[in-house]
């Protein structure tokens, strides 16, 4: 029941179903909860929960931009940066996940976050996209970088809008 609620969630049929189940033993029953089990299972295999992941994120990221978009269109070029740059390096771990790049390395003893021109840098490796990509990528998240760390004055209000067409560009394309 545990692995249910955290791939669907309690509100999904299969929990619903299986829960409803579990506390008969009678044999019709616990047939039916191992055809639950089959289904979870084919739903894994053809990569439908894969599937309703992205779109899931692919939701999330196009509000955010939004976000970012109304932040722009107010003239608040600063937090539009960083907003924009987060979807951005977000976008990014989640295309590590389907190549399967790693996010992390040991430092030491310790295991971090790659950073993200780390993990621009080994997407192209795996041909996730071309270098060409890889140096807007770069560029956008210098922009970022600079927004984030105060450096408002080395950037303008235009970089920032066409960052936000570059990036809105590259989530929908590159996935």
């Amino acid at each position: 029941m545990s692995f249910i609620t955290d791939l669907y969630g309690e509100a999904h049929s299969y929990y619903k179903e299986f829960t409803k189940k579990s506390d008969n033993t009678y044999l019709p029953l616990a047939e039916s909860k191992v055809h639950i089990i089959q289904s979870v299972k084919e739903e894994i295999e053809n990569g439908w929960l894969l599937s309703y992941k992205k779109l899931i994120t692919a939701e999330v990221f196009s509000d955010f931009l939004e976000m970012g978009k109304y932040l722009l269109d107010e003239k608040y070029k600063d937090p539009a940066a960083v907003m924009i740059g987060s979807v951005l390096e977000e976008h990014l771990r989640q295309l590590c996940a389907t190549y399967s790049v790693d996010t992390t390395v040991v430092k030491g003893n310790d295991v971090v976050a790659k950073k993200a021109d780390l993990l621009n840098a080994d997407l192209v490796k795996v041909g996730a996209y071309g270098v060409l990509e890889q140096k807007n990528v770069t560029a956008w998240l210098d922009l970022r970088n600079r927004a984030a760390h105060g450096k408002y004055g080395e950037y303008v209000i235009e970089q920032v809008q066409l960052m936000y067409q570059g990036v809105l560009d590259f989530v929908s394309r590159i996935n």
